[in-house]
């Protein structure tokens, strides 16, 4: 795997903020995997499918169509031709993506359109198995972390940002519940690649975690 680089971490360590912003440094594409089962989350309850149906769950990941595109700046999500940008960020969708990206044969279907992107070279992935089980033999992974209240402070700041409702409290108490449902789920949970360089972001800004992540690519 040549230019490639993998970036993992629980949710609202700032993976994806780092990710786009090295990505636009390196002229780099970079490459959403957390959008693309939350786009399969979406789907899923946009057709009021029981998340507990691994079954249908696995269907709509086989079918479904995603693509990701840099227009004037931004990363654009589509689904099956739909841009769904915004909507998959909802809390609620945010609530669904943790369960089925659990499903083994969700991710069964979305591993290979991923490796499948990232074949191009030159590209930057987050996600939370990128460095384990997608791409393991990436040029240069990083374990991106950071407290949990701080982790619901951005995440929380961020809803807000885009003008969307969000309480606190609710955002701290789904990031826990998410920590611990990827960490403990059976397929590809969440866990540190042993050749990762694990980095705590706690209490630092976007511009120190992005000059220390550069020095490590530059390593």
């Amino acid at each position: 795997m040549k230019n490639i680089i993998a970036i993992d971490g629980p949710a609202g360590a700032g993976k994806s903020t780092i990710a786009k912003s090295l990505a636009q440094e390196l002229a780099y594409l970079y490459i959403d995997t957390g959008a693309m089962y939350r786009a399969v989350a979406y789907q899923a309850l946009q057709n009021d499918v029981d998340l507990a149906d691994e079954a249908k769950l696995a269907q709509i990941a086989a079918d479904v169509q995603i693509d990701m595109r840099l227009q004037d700046g931004e990363n654009l999500i589509f689904l099956n031709g739909q841009n769904v940008t915004r909507e998959i960020r909802l809390p609620e969708v945010s609530a669904a993506a943790s369960p089925v990206s659990a499903v083994a044969q969700v991710r069964e279907y979305m591993v290979p359109k991923q490796r499948e992107l990232a074949a191009r070279g030159r590209v930057v992935l987050d996600g939370r198995d990128i460095g384990t089980v997608v791409l393991p033999q990436a040029d240069c992974k990083i374990y991106l972390t950071a407290s949990l209240d701080e982790r619901a402070e951005r995440r929380y700041k961020e809803l807000l940002a885009k003008g969307l409702p969000a309480d606190l409290n609710e955002v701290r108490q789904d990031i826990d519940e998410r920590d611990y449902r990827d960490m403990h789920r059976e397929t590809s949970p969440l866990r540190q690649a042993e050749d990762a360089v694990y980095l705590d972001t706690t209490g630092l800004s976007i511009e120190d975690v992005l000059l220390a992540v550069r020095h490590l690519v530059e390593a």
